[in-house]
């Protein structure tokens, strides 16, 4: 186990030419030195995704294995813990800005992520994105672009998640509904005369349905971090998993991580609540019909495994008029969700446009 730690463990590396020390190269698999240039692959472990049986891990023999201590900094503002590498020159909580101090830093054991989706463009790329947003905002205010973009509190961060894999089994009872129509009569009025007339509605024809259904459930993805503010938007909070690399610190080189602090326990209860949700989709799949109702579904999971990973998103804040903003870019997909300004002459403008419209339209109908 302890070979184990060490093979995982935080190492920096350092250039070759220059002993400057080496960040991850997004949307590649390099590490790069910011100074001379120089590059290095990095190597893929060859065990591939480390999916670790879930039963250990819920008791006490479990929580030891697959971890290890890391440095942690605690935000006293917003409560977020993050994992700061060294070459950081400007410590500041990625979600409030809050400065982090140094001399607070603690060692925390954590599960070892067994997979991490790299960042796949730079922070310089980052700021174009936010640009091209501002530019497409609806009443915003024209001044909007010269808002105070600070880099120095742009960082791309990597979110803690949990994944669980399982095979489900399950029995339900339901009912199954097939649509048919009869016709009905009703009446109308017609140039003043009662005229009777008939129209299609449509009724359902419910029957008892019952059965069981298995599969493989898959990468069932639920957030282990939870946040007092500027929680990430659910907008942006879509990743392609199919592009996990296996865990290697390197792509962590230059960035911030965030612990988990969402218990693997619970993130397991949010699983299984999300697998009886499947199986009620698999269960109204298997009835059949134009509708269906599931009354019980008796569920059980077996072969359970789960990994830590890590996803990718940029968060940033912006002044304007004194106020502060905040948006998030997705690190994969260059999504971006966030706060804005609103003007409140544009507003005004617009509807007053739009009344003048409405009047002109209504003043010529009744010339």
């Amino acid at each position: 186990m302890e070979e184990e730690k060490k093979a995982f463990s935080e190492q920096k590396k350092s250039c070759v030419n220059c002993g400057a020390e080496l960040t991850y190269k997004p949307g590649t698999t390099q590490i790069t030195c910011d100074y001379c240039g120089h590059e290095e692959t990095i190597i893929p472990h060859q065990d591939g995704f480390k999916e670790l049986e879930l039963k250990p891990y819920l008791s006490e023999m479990g929580s030891v294995s697959h971890s290890e201590e890391i440095l942690m900094l605690h935000c006293k503002n917003c409560g977020a813990n993050q994992h700061v590498e060294e070459n950081y020159k400007s410590l500041h909580c990625v979600y409030c800005t809050m400065p982090l101090i140094v001399e607070d830093a603690y060692k925390e054991d954590w599960i070892l992520p067994g997979a991490v989706l790299p960042f796949q463009f730079d922070q310089k790329q980052s700021h174009q994105i936010f640009s091209k947003w501002v530019k497409g905002l609806w009443f915003a205010p024209n001044n909007l672009k010269k808002a105070a973009l600070d880099p120095e509190y742009t960082k791309g961060l990597y979110l803690p998640y949990w994944t669980f894999d399982a095979q489900l089994y399950a029995d339900y009872t339901g009912e199954r509904g097939d649509y048919y129509y009869v016709s009905v009569p009703y009446t109308t009025t017609v140039n003043g005369k009662s005229v009777r007339r008939t129209r299609q509605e449509r009724r359902t024809r419910w029957t008892q349905s019952n059965g069981s259904i298995k599969g493989f459930v898959d990468d069932t993805l639920i957030k282990a971090s939870a946040q007092k503010q500027n929680t990430i938007p659910t907008k942006i909070a879509h990743w392609n998993l199919d592009a996990l690399e296996p865990f290697n610190t390197s792509f962590l080189a230059g960035f911030v991580t965030e612990k988990y602090t969402i218990p693997l326990k619970d993130g397991h209860l949010s699983s299984t609540r999300e697998a009886e949700n499947i199986a009620r989709s698999w269960a109204r799949t298997d009835i059949g019909g134009d509708t269906q109702r599931v009354h019980s579904i008796d569920m059980s999971l077996s072969e359970e495994t789960f990994k830590h990973i890590l996803l990718p998103v940029y968060i940033s804040s912006y002044k304007y008029s004194g106020k502060k903003y905040h948006f998030f870019i997705n690190g994969q997909t260059g999504n971006i969700s966030g706060k804005r300004p609103y003007s409140f002459w544009k507003i005004f403008f617009f509807i007053l446009l739009i009344v003048t419209i409405i009047g002109i339209i209504v003043w010529l109908y009744n010339k």
